[in-house]
Order: structure tokens, then C-alpha cells, then sequence
């Protein structure tokens, strides 16, 4: 019995002590947990941990993480030279949004040898102690700050395909070679950037061909041999121009001769003459502005643009766009007219035949000619007619300013009247000399603007001042030039009684000189009187002058 009680009690006391042992383990544990959860900000990556090329063992996961981004933050003035056949462009890694893709890499370092069972967390410090562990950073690039360098920065670096031409010398046509362009595949370059940063980038300066597209020429030789047949032209006369307004006519000629115009294309007469300047050898000349007429470069410009436009109609080109003058021309009637001003008037027509159209504009002898060329597939016996119709028309008024900064006498015209017309322009087409359509081709409106003279009004007589004033409360033009004159013929006659009185004085005055001085107070007082005298005399002329 007492061997059993011992016995008994020894189970007892082991099964209690295994008790006691296993409390202790949970408390151990449990009080370790704790300890670690407390500390885990304060916890160090094991040594001998690399991240890329930065050594992080013995740092918090705080501190490895900056120490990373500091060091790809060093990366962003790495260049990549971005290259297209002999052009390139340069991109530093930080225009091109790059960073690390994979900031994970430290929680692993951190977990180095603080995860899996004992063995595993053992074996991990080991191999430690006798070889370095290098996580790898991967890196990427932002596509859309990448597309969006490109944008901004390769347009110089495409090349516009140079089309076949065409020249006329002499009355013959010769072809031109067309060249190929190059363009830059923003959307594809864009990828292979990305793709390149991602999987073959060393962290130093590189350089990357971008994606291009060759573009093709337009037109072909065969294409151009077609173009031989008068299709339209047109002549207008500017031998009456001045100087300037001759020139601005010829320059803008010239910068429209030799347009070739594919199937499809539009034209805009605008962007073939412009910029107005005299460095692309325009001159001042006289253009409207606001109803009056004013002096602008390329003023005559809009009679290079009237004249092409009944030109490319009578070739019957589709026309998009066109505007009448604020006023009535004179070198067309009214709705052949065609203006440009800025940006906001313009001739536009598109090429909608299937073959190409050359354009051919010359000056000779105060005459400008343009005349559209292509192949006539029109029939033989079809005549294309346009008419001019004008509906109504408004009389101008004559405006009359007076002008203190002339005198009476002075009546000039500045600006010439301007009948107010509403017009429209029929196309008549005939077919073996009998007429079978007749349809409205345009509209236009053509503002009246007033002749405005000016009329100076200052004088010295009151009565002449009166009377001029009377005469424009009138608004007669011939009774205000009658005044004008009448007074100014009197303020002549005054004016030279004035001059030959002064003559006498001077006269007395000579004779007065040639006589011995006298040593007379009072007659020098006199004579200081006289010259004083005429002195204000003078002066008052002078004021009036």
C-alpha cells in the first residue's frame, strides 16, 4: 500500500509539475509577445542584408525605407538620351516618373530570421554569418508622365513627308520627287520605355530608340501626269494701285503659285499668304477696318484672294469657305469678291476630284492671273457661266468735322463715300449653248460708309468763324467749300496787308538807322516805345502762324 501511495503521490507531483512547467511556458510566451509587439518599431534587420546596393542591417523598417527612397530619389538625374535617326531628345529619370515597384522588400529583410519554426529562424542567422542576402529592387516608370514628356518634346523630331510636286516653266509642267517623313509613335515609345526601365535599366545613363513610323509622300508621277488641262481662270487689274498695295498684290501671288492640291485636300489662302508682316515682304497699303479705310501690311492682299476665287469656281472646286468685304471693290462686281482678314475671313476649297489640281498665280503688267490646272473630264459642250445681280443698294451720307487745328480755307476728303449694296451671284451652266440650270451660288451684304471731309475753322475773324460754322450746320458741301474760300481769300487780302505794313515799318525803321544818334532821353524813349511796340507786334503774328 505505501509503495502505491507513492506511486500515487509521484504522479501527483509530476502531473503537477508538468502543470506548473507548461503555466510557466504561456507566461514566458505570452509576456514575450508582449515584449515584442512593444518593441517592434524599436526591432533592426539582421546584418549583412542588402537592399539593391544599401546596406540595411542593423536599421529599423523606418529607416531602411528612407534610406531606399533616398537612394531612388539620387537616380531621378539620370539621362536617357530618347533617340529617332540622327535626332534626339533628352529625359532625366525623374520627367520620366520613375520609382521602385516594390517597397516589400524591407518588411522581408526585417522578417529575416524572425520567421518559421526554430530550425528554419536558426538556419536563417547561420548562412548570415558566412553569406550576404541582396534583395533585388525593381523599378518602374509612370506611362502617363512618360506619354506626356514625348508629347511636349519629339515634335521636332518628326519629319514631314515632302509630297510630289509640280513645277510650270515656260508652259510645261515638270514633276518634283516627293521624300519620306518620319513620325514618332508617342503610344508605342511610351511602352518600350516603360519596359526597358522595368527589365533592363542598370541605374546609369542610357539611351532608348524610340518607336517611328515612316510616312509615306502623297501623290505619285503618275498621278501628276494627269494634270494638264485649264480647268478655271481668272484676271482682275490693279495698275491703278499704289506702290505698296502693287507689291503687297505680286508677294501674294507668288506665295500661292505652284500649290498642288490632292483629291480631298482643302486649301487655305489664309495660311498659304500669312504671316502680314514686311519681313515676309508685305508693304503698307490701304485695307478696311470698321467702315473706314485704313493703312495695313498687305493691304491689297484681298484682290490676290477675289482673283483665285473666281479662278477655282469657274474650275468648280468645292469652295467651304468664303466672305464678302465689309464694302464694296472695285476690281470685281459685287459677290465675285472674296476677303481675308485675320483669322476670322478666309478662302477655303477642297479638291473634290480624283486627281490632283495645280495652282498657278502671276502678275503681268498691272494685271493678276491664277489659273487651275488638272485633267477636264467635264463635257466639251458644258459652259460654266457666272452672273452678278445686285438687289438693292443704300445711298451714303457725307460727314463733315470741323477742325480747330486748320484754318478756313482748308476743306479735305478723307475718306471717300461707299454705296451700300446686297448682292448675289448666280452659276448658269450651259450645254451646247442652251442654258440648263441657273442657281444662287452666294449672298453678300456690302455695308454704305460715309464720305467724311474735314473742314478747318480757325481764324482770327469772328465773322469768318461764324460764318463757316453756319455753312456746316448746313451740311452742304458746296455751300461749306464756298464759305471756305470766300474766307479764306479774305484772310489772304489781310494777311498781306499785314506783310506789306510790316515792310514799311522796317523801311522807316532803315532810314531811322542811317540818320546820326541823338543823345536825347526822350526821343529815346520813343524810339524804345516804337521797338517794344513792334516787338508785340511780332510776337502775336507768330502766336497766330
Amino acid at each position: 500500500m505505501r509503495r502505491k501511495k507513492k506511486n500515487i503521490g509521484w504522479k501527483i507531483g509530476g502531473a503537477l509539475a508538468a502543470a506548473v512547467i507548461c503555466a510557466a511556458g504561456v507566461y514566458v510566451g505570452t509576456t514575450a509577445y508582449a515584449q515584442d509587439a512593444q518593441n517592434a518599431s524599436d526591432r533592426t534587420i539582421a546584418d549583412n542584408i542588402y537592399i539593391g546596393d544599401i546596406a540595411v542591417g542593423g536599421m529599423t523598417e523606418a529607416q531602411a525605407t528612407e534610406a531606399v527612397n533616398d537612394y531612388v530619389k539620387s537616380l531621378g538625374d539620370t539621362e536617357f538620351t530618347l533617340t529617332v535617326d540622327d535626332k534626339s531628345v533628352v529625359a532625366k529619370a525623374s520627367d520620366l516618373g520613375v520609382e521602385w515597384s516594390n517597397p516589400v522588400l524591407v518588411q522581408d529583410a526585417m522578417d529575416v530570421g524572425r520567421t518559421g519554426n526554430l530550425i528554419e529562424r536558426y538556419k536563417s542567422k547561420k548562412d548570415l554569418e558566412h553569406e550576404n542576402l541582396v534583395y533585388d529592387i525593381t523599378y518602374t516608370a509612370d506611362k502617363d508622365k512618360v506619354t506626356q514628356f514625348l508629347e511636349a518634346n519629339t515634335a521636332d523630331m518628326n519629319q514631314n513627308a515632302v509630297n510630289y510636286g509640280l513645277k510650270r516653266e515656260n508652259g510645261v509642267f515638270s514633276i518634283v520627287d516627293g521624300q519620306n517623313g518620319v513620325a514618332v509613335d508617342v503610344d508605342k515609345s511610351a511602352d518600350e520605355i516603360v519596359s526597358y526601365i522595368e527589365d533592363t535599366w542598370s541605374q546609369s545613363d542610357a539611351s532608348i530608340e524610340l518607336a517611328a513610323d515612316v510616312v509615306e509622300p502623297e501623290g505619285t508621277k503618275e498621278q501628276l501626269a494627269r494634270v494638264k488641262d485649264v480647268l478655271g481662270t481668272y484676271t482682275t487689274d490693279f495698275s491703278s494701285s499704289s506702290a505698296g498695295r502693287a507689291q503687297n498684290v505680286r508677294n501674294g501671288a507668288s506665295k500661292i503659285n505652284g500649290h498642288v492640291i490632292y483629291p480631298g485636300e482643302q486649301f487655305s489662302v489664309y495660311e498659304a499668304v500669312n504671316p502680314f508682316t514686311a519681313e515676309n515682304g508685305y508693304e503698307l497699303a490701304g485695307s478696311y477696318e470698321n467702315g473706314t479705310t485704313v493703312q495695313t501690311y498687305g493691304g491689297g492682299i484681298c484682290q490676290v484672294s477675289t482673283t483665285l476665287y473666281n479662278a477655282v469656281i469657274r474650275a468648280e472646286l468645292s469652295i467651304d469657305e468664303r466672305f464678302c468685304h465689309s464694302m464694296i471693290v472695285s476690281y470685281v462686281q459685287p459677290s465675285m469678291d472674296a476677303a481675308i482678314a485675320g483669322t476670322y475671313k478666309d478662302l477655303k476649297f477642297t479638291n473634290n476630284y480624283d486627281f490632283p489640281v495645280y495652282i498657278e498665280g502671276y502678275t503681268n503688267g498691272g494685271q493678276i492671273t491664277f489659273t487651275v490646272y488638272g485633267e477636264e473630264t467635264r463635257p466639251a459642250d458644258r459652259e460654266v457661266i457666272f452672273e452678278s445681280e445686285t438687289t438693292s443698294t443704300t445711298e451714303p451720307e457725307t460727314k463733315f468735322v470741323a477742325s480747330g487745328a486748320h484754318g478756313i480755307g482748308y476743306v479735305n476728303t478723307d475718306q471717300n463715300a461707299h454705296t451700300g449694296y446686297t448682292a448675289k451671284l448666280w452659276k448658269i451652266v450651259k450645254e451646247n449653248g442652251v442654258e440648263v440650270s441657273r442657281e444662287p451660288y452666294n449672298n453678300s451684304t456690302y455695308n454704305a460708309s460715309p464720305k467724311i471731309v474735314t473742314v478747318g475753322t480757325k481764324s482770327n475773324s469772328e465773322e469768318a468763324v461764324a460764318a463757316i460754322k453756319a455753312a456746316l450746320a448746313t451740311k452742304d458741301e458746296g455751300k461749306i467749300r464756298a464759305v471756305a474760300a470766300a474766307n479764306s481769300a479774305e484772310a489772304l487780302k489781310k494777311q498781306e496787308e499785314e506783310e506789306k505794313k510790316q515792310q514799311e515799318e522796317d523801311k522807316k525803321e532803315e532810314d531811322n538807322e542811317s540818320k546820326p544818334a541823338k543823345d536825347d532821353t526822350k526821343d529815346n524813349k520813343k524810339d524804345d516805345a516804337k521797338d517794344n511796340a513792334k516787338e508785340d507786334t511780332s510776337q502775336d503774328k507768330e502766336a497766330d502762324e
